[in-house]
């Protein structure tokens, strides 16, 4: 069997039996057939030093040791799979060691910033009611940026003050969101409501947020929306959908709000993703104690 035959029964059964978005099938594609062009002996004659060899030689050729570890995951889901299939003996790619990667801190908002980034939005009419409720959503719920732009309007239970959200995987979870989000929600789904039947559109009638044609709003049409309103602001720096989603999990923490609960909202399968959000906390105390103590770093400046 062709590793042609073979990718695409490999991404077949990715999206069939995993729900792997397409996105990400693009990337497990461009993944394999780069290596195929490295190594294409048969499945069954590829071992770990040709593994290895890859790895390594992609790092040579100067690309990220993160871009190089996803590359390896992509291999070892592909070389398990055929496992399972009894094309191939042992999963090879699962005996070699991913490259030490530096696990940078996510960025998030202070408190005020967040409160003021959601504020920012001002006026009547669809538009800046429809950005002041996407704001204020994303930093209530900590959805992800594709959840959002998936929502539709029976998606959104105001009255629980809960949304059902589509995580990857297409997993479905209940999220709950704050007093003043569902307020910009309600005043939003009026606009929304007003700006339908004047425009008499068609197009969209399910999706929640809706762009100035009456479209579902798209990833990077709610991306641009955050970045214009955190300029607006002088926010400076990278700055998007997931500092919101960042920012949400850092301040429940910093709140008291326990990992367990804080991973469920978020979605996360495994609570070591969860877990990074521990060294903020610790940053946040070090800081606090820094300005408080009379030992403090900062006190003692004074």
């Amino acid at each position: 069997m062709t590793y042609d035959i073979l990718i695409k029964n490999f991404l077949k059964y990715l999206e069939l039996e995993r729900g792997v978005s397409a996105h990400t099938l693009r990337a497990y594609e461009l993944d394999l057939r780069e290596f195929v062009e490295y190594c294409p002996a048969e499945p069954a004659q590829v071992d770990m030093i040709d593994i290895r060899g890859f790895i390594s030689n992609r790092i040579m050729g100067g690309q990220k040791k993160s871009t190089v570890s996803r590359k390896l995951a992509t291999l070892r889901s592909f070389f398990n799979y055929l496992y399972q299939e009894g094309i191939v003996k042992i999963n090879q790619a699962k005996l070699v060691p991913a490259p030490k990667t530096p696990k940078p801190l996510p960025n998030f908002l202070s408190v005020d910033d967040a409160f003021k980034l959601v504020q920012t939005p001002e006026g009547i009419g669809l538009i800046p009611v429809r950005d002041r409720a996407l704001l204020e959503l994303l930093y209530s719920s900590g959805l992800r940026v594709s959840e959002v732009a998936g929502l539709t309007v029976d998606d959104i239970n105001l009255r629980e003050g809960l949304v059902k959200a589509r995580g990857k995987g297409k997993k479905e979870r209940i999220v709950p969101v704050g007093g003043k989000a569902a307020d910009a929600l309600k005043s939003y789904l009026i606009e929304r409501m007003l700006f339908k039947k004047k425009k008499s559109a068609a197009g969209g009638e399910a999706a929640f947020f809706l762009n100035r044609n009456g479209g579902r709003l798209t990833d990077r049409q709610i991306r641009r929306i955050v970045v214009k309103y955190a300029r607006i602001l002088g926010i400076t720096g990278q700055i998007g959908p997931h500092t919101l989603r960042h920012t949400f999990a850092t301040h429940l923490l910093v709140g008291g709000a326990d990992l367990r609960s804080i991973q469920e909202m978020l979605g996360h399968s495994s609570l070591s993703t969860t877990q990074k959000y521990t060294h903020l906390d610790i940053g946040h105390l070090l800081d606090v104690y820094d300005k408080a103590h009379p030992f403090g770093e900062k006190a003692s400046q004074e």
